[in-house]
């Protein structure tokens, strides 16, 4: 997400919430992290170098979240939900070390269930591989429906990705075209008739397979649903002010002593 709001000098605040996790498996895999001397830490140490790009390029405000257990209140809603199981531990053991790493302080992901939170052109997804700006409009056109209704959707629909496999029958086309007239599933008629579209194939299938699995199909959107009561501080608590007076060690034990000096450069040169 990246939300745009006016300081107290008339300036412009630029905040951005980073999905480290993601982060981490996209320098792990993508192999970009070359900012060591330790390949134990590679990844992490790569994560803290973009963050340290984001704001040499303008952001002042960073939020950084991720999965430092992976397990959650999820896997007791529903049994196939994802775990670390199968997770390299060299990534499992980077978690808390890049936790730290960041601890100093755009939603910079593309994962789909983050489109929920976009609004306007204000608040959006910043998908950095591909180097995407995703707005209200870009999750409409991705998925067919406005972006209150994303949970909505992957309950109908699934997320193979976090191990919620929807409703039978329903797809993309399905679920997109009548939640995009009904906006929820609750509001989803229980018989096609109702519909009034005439041209989804199935519909009827469709319908006694909501009828059925209605209460299915509520989980999966209370799984797909972003927490919004998670105690993080105020934005002005994520304004970065140059790096911690432990940010040196943390950058020893990664490998990477180098971005003591690079992120003290980045401060006095935003101090000037």
């Amino acid at each position: 997400m990246r939300a745009f709001a006016q300081d107290d000098y008339g300036g412009r605040v630029r905040v951005h919430l980073i999905d480290g996790t993601y982060e981490l498996f996209r320098q792990h895999f993508g192999q970009m992290a070359r900012h060591t001397d330790s390949g134990a830490y590679g990844a992490a140490a790569g994560v803290v170098a973009s963050t340290l790009q984001l704001v040499s390029e303008g952001a002042t405000h960073i939020g950084v979240a991720s999965d430092h257990v992976i397990e959650s209140f999820r896997n007791d809603l529903w049994a196939g939900y994802k775990t670390s199981a199968g997770m390299d531990e060299e990534l499992l053991v980077q978690i808390p070390v890049m936790e730290r790493a960041l601890e100093q302080v755009l939603i910079v992901t593309p994962d789909k269930d983050l489109g929920q939170c976009v609004r306007g052109q204000r608040v959006v997804q910043f998908d950095r591989r591909k180097g995407e700006i995703i707005d209200e409009q870009g999750v409409y056109e991705k998925f067919g429906v406005p972006t209150t209704s994303i949970a909505d959707y992957l309950g109908l629909v699934g997320d193979a990705a976090d191990g919620f496999p929807g409703l039978p029958g329903w797809g993309a086309k399905s679920a997109s075209t009548v939640l995009a007239k009904f906006g929820t599933i609750e509001d989803i008629p229980a018989s096609s008739a109702d519909w009034g579209l005439p041209g989804l194939r199935g519909a009827e299938k469709l319908a006694v397979t909501l009828r059925d699995q209605m209460e299915l199909a509520l989980l999966f959107r209370r799984i797909a649903t972003i927490e919004t009561d998670v105690a993080v501080g105020t934005v002005d608590d994520w304004q970065w002010r140059g790096p911690t007076p432990g940010f040196a060690a943390v950058a020893e034990e990664i490998g990477a002593p180098g971005l003591v000096e690079r992120a003290q450069r980045l401060a006095d040169r935003l101090a000037t």
